[in-house]
């Protein structure tokens, strides 16, 4: 079940962060990805804390990742990381030209 879940959310054109909205790693990842004024269709933020199968979907997570911690950013269907990923790529302009190049941005 948390498969198909996590599965149903990644798809092509579109930002999607597993998070728990009192993290405060998850906290820092959305302020950078919210700064972009990505098309609102094209991002989704999922809080899975208030979900009942959140522990199966953190293992399927570190199976898609190698990490069941949050934020797990995904760029269509990669995972980027988490926020410590996260930053360089927004400092050295890769987070910028990779989300221009899936068609996000405004």
């Amino acid at each position: 079940m948390a498969k198909s879940f996590v599965d149903s959310k990644l798809r092509a054109g579109k930002v999607t962060v597993f998070e728990k909205v009192s993290c405060p790693f998850c906290i820092r990842a959305k302020s950078i990805i919210q700064k972009y004024g990505i098309k609102g269709d094209c991002l989704e933020f999922i809080n899975i804390a208030v979900m009942e199968n959140m522990s199966s979907i953190q293992d399927y997570l570190f199976e898609l990742s190698g990490q069941r911690t949050v934020p797990r950013i995904f760029i269509e269907k990669e995972c980027i990381g988490g926020c410590s990923d996260l930053v360089p790529l927004d400092s050295n302009g890769e987070l910028e030209k990779r989300l221009k190049s899936i068609g996000a941005l405004e």
